[in-house]
């Protein structure tokens, strides 16, 4: 299976830079549909529920400190990465790559995933809930 890193650096090398944030909601949409479409996850990693919408904590600490994130920027393997989690990708771009950061994060906050996973903690406040598998593909298989 493929890691957070290897799905990070494709998206990049489709996108070219992007934001930190950018690129956090992307990989988690990717994750999202993989199960909904493909019926498996695109990496193990898991993905949190921080106030800024979902964030993959190993993610972070490979980028933190950097705004903008240039394509090999990572250090993941695109080539690890089948056929079907290419197009998988490539269907969440065309929906979601021409969103702003803020966009993306705003509609997160709207989705239930990540609003249970927030449950009782105040707007803006640190969390580091984990957002399930199970629930992502729960929560977008119903859509």
């Amino acid at each position: 299976m493929a890691s957070v890193f290897d799905v990070s650096e494709h998206i990049l090398s489709q996108t070219g830079p992007i934001s930190a944030m950018k690129l956090q909601k992307l990989v988690y949409y990717a994750q999202a549909w993989s199960l909904v479409w493909d019926e498996r996850p695109l990496f193990d990693e898991k993905i949190e529920a921080w106030a800024n919408g979902p964030v993959v904590p190993a993610l972070y600490q490979r980028h933190r400190g950097s705004f903008l994130l240039e394509p090999r920027s990572i250090g993941g393997d695109p080539a690890a990465l089948d056929e079907r989690a290419r197009e998988t990708i490539a269907a969440v771009l065309d929906f979601y790559g021409d969103k702003s950061p803020q966009w993306l994060s705003d509609l997160t906050h709207l989705e239930l995933p990540w609003r249970a996973a927030r449950d009782g903690i105040p707007d803006g406040e640190r969390g580091s809930h984990e957002i399930k598998q199970d629930e992502l593909a729960e929560y977008y298989g119903s859509l």
